[in-house]
């Protein structure tokens, strides 16, 4: 009976200590496993079988340069609180000559990241690119996070990969969402403080869906009056807003073609079902303005499903 009642408590430590590891602390003031979020990422086990971990950072200001690894996959970032959990860095592109693509303040590459309650930043200085989130893994969630800089500050930086913005605030001045991943931001917020660009799509020509802003908010700060929603970072750039508030303030003409009128042949750039004062198509030239029947295509379900039929809204 003695055995039977140590083996029962052996197994039952087990358990414990294997929901200890899948549920991981962060607390700047020491309270929790790890006092700084890197520690906790790289304490997560390589492609865990044991399923997803939760790391809990609580409210505090962290001043990292983050990197999730392609080994870091099903892992889930929890902020105590979206204003006061603040992931911070101040790098940008000409600091040594590292250009765009090293200026990071939170870089992930592992696939299924979701991060939830947090601030991402990166209060560098306007003098270059200045990216807050660098995103190359597939299946990435963001809930409720903000995404704050200026210039670039969002890198979809993969081609394929898919990523989800729900309910998220983002800011910015110049190209500050870009990249060549398909990406839907759904009930978004977004701030555009400078006469500027607000997305600057790659998408490849082989790939059918870039960016989609779905139920968004678009709102210009004090003093911009001549916004672009977008212009093609490259010739097959993929952009569409659907069911969005676009302000007074954003050009007639909508998009720019990146000073190459080639562009306007190739670029697919759509919108649908918008309202304010900037949803204005009439002068729309080379745009395109989506039917009912087209818009019905564009869904979370069909846009994100790719090979696995992935839905982050489930």
């Amino acid at each position: 009976m003695k055995k039977i009642a140590l083996s029962f408590f052996v197994l039952l430590s087990l358990c414990s200590f294997a929901q200890q590891k899948n549920y991981i602390v962060v607390d700047r003031n020491g309270t929790g496993n790890f006092r700084n979020i890197q520690q906790a990422i790289d304490s997560v086990r390589a492609f865990n079988p044991a399923g997803t971990v939760t790391i809990f950072i609580k409210k505090g200001f962290y001043k990292e340069k983050l990197v999730i690894p392609t080994h870091c996959c099903n892992v889930r970032l929890v902020g105590e609180d979206r204003d006061q959990t603040i992931i911070n860095y101040d790098d940008h592109a000409n600091i040594n000559k590292m250009g765009t693509f090293r200026t990071y303040t939170l870089k992930i590459c592992g696939n299924d990241i979701h991060l939830e309650n947090l601030t991402v930043e990166n209060t560098a200085a306007q003098m270059g690119q200045a990216v807050a989130l660098h995103v190359e893994g597939d299946r990435a969630v963001f809930v409720n996070c903000r995404f704050l800089g200026n210039q670039d500050t969002i890198y979809t930086g993969r081609e394929n990969m898919r990523q989800y913005f729900l309910n998220c605030y983002i800011e910015g001045t110049t190209d500050f969402i870009f990249g060549p991943s398909t990406a839907w931001f759904e009930g978004c917020e977004i701030l555009c403080k400078r006469n500027s660009y607000i997305a600057a799509a790659s998408t490849p020509q082989n790939i059918k869906y870039g960016y989609i802003f779905n139920n968004c908010k678009i709102h210009l700060a004090e003093g911009v009056t001549e916004e672009y929603l977008g212009r093609p970072w490259r010739a097959y750039a993929m952009t569409l807003y659907m069911n969005c508030q676009l302000p007074k303030g954003i050009r007639p003409i909508g998009w720019d073609n990146w000073k190459n009128t080639e562009n306007e042949k190739t670029a697919r750039y759509l919108e649908y079902n918008n309202s304010g004062e900037g949803a204005d198509t009439s002068g729309r030239t080379w745009s395109k303005v989506l039917t009912k029947k087209e818009a019905a295509e564009y869904t979370v379900q069909n846009v994100l499903k790719g090979y696995d039929n992935w839905d982050p809204t489930k």
